[in-house]
């Protein structure tokens, strides 16, 4: 199994038989139909999930339904707040909310929650479990925000957290945001993550191009035992 970086909140997970997209909105080209979505990925055979955490425009791409058109096996998981904003109808995708579950012969997708709008997905496949948070996170702006707002944005992530932790002891692998638009303790959230699950492999996301300042975060997670993908390009990959 092989997880590879596509941009942002995007991830690709690349198995025997089936590949697993996630919260793609761009390709790692230039050019908009230009990268290793559209010059490698489509046209491998095997079925294809996409999975959409939200509709957010930088987790959800329309795009993706026309792929249909070039690729016959393929598998839309999408969050119900995509269907309710009218970015895709109800025959285009199957809509999970938080506490649902997709199950087929390769895989099991579990909804859970998130502290901003949609869902974070569960992934069971291949004997490995991998969450990917969507835009679950402690969104607190400490430097921006008052202590109340501080104290409120804490409890609804823990909340979140500790409804993960009951639902799993251990992650193979964490896809999770470290965004440092959110200024001092921009990794909270992800240190939170770490202290309270088993992590083997940490991956960051939502972060754009700030590649350089996501070392703070790498020096932790590795003093904690978590391997990380240290990231420095799109099209980054490593074996899980």
């Amino acid at each position: 199994m092989r997880l590879i970086y596509i941009f942002h909140s995007g991830f690709l997970i690349e198995a025997e038989g089936f590949a697993i997209l996630i919260d793609y909105y761009k390709d790692t080209g230039v050019a908009p139909r230009e990268g290793y979505v559209h010059q490698t990925l489509l046209g491998k055979p095997g079925r294809l999930y996409v999975l959409s955490s939200h509709a957010h425009p930088d987790h959800f791409n329309k795009e993706i339904l026309q792929w249909r058109e070039e690729k016959e096996d393929m598998q839309y998981l999408f969050s119900r707040d995509i269907l309710r904003a009218r970015k895709a109808g109800e025959e285009d995708a199957v809509y999970l909310m938080k506490g649902e579950e997709y199950t087929d012969e390769y895989l099991s997708v579990k909804a859970l929650g998130s502290t901003d709008i949609g869902i974070s997905f569960l992934i069971r496949a291949e004997g490995k479990t991998i969450f990917h948070a969507g835009d679950l996170n402690n969104w607190h702006w400490k430097d921006e925000s008052n202590p109340e707002e501080i104290a409120v944005a804490e409890r609804d992530y823990l909340k979140e957290l500790e409804l993960l932790a009951d639902t799993t002891d251990h992650l193979d692998v964490a896809l999770f945001p470290v965004d440092p638009r959110l200024g001092t303790d921009f990794a909270r959230g992800a240190e939170q993550l770490i202290d309270r699950i088993p992590v083997d492999l940490f991956a960051p996301m939502h972060f754009g191009e700030n590649y350089d300042k996501l070392k703070p975060f790498y020096i932790y997670a590795q003093s904690k035992g978590v391997a990380v993908m240290e990231l420095t390009e799109k099209a980054q990959s490593i074996n899980i």
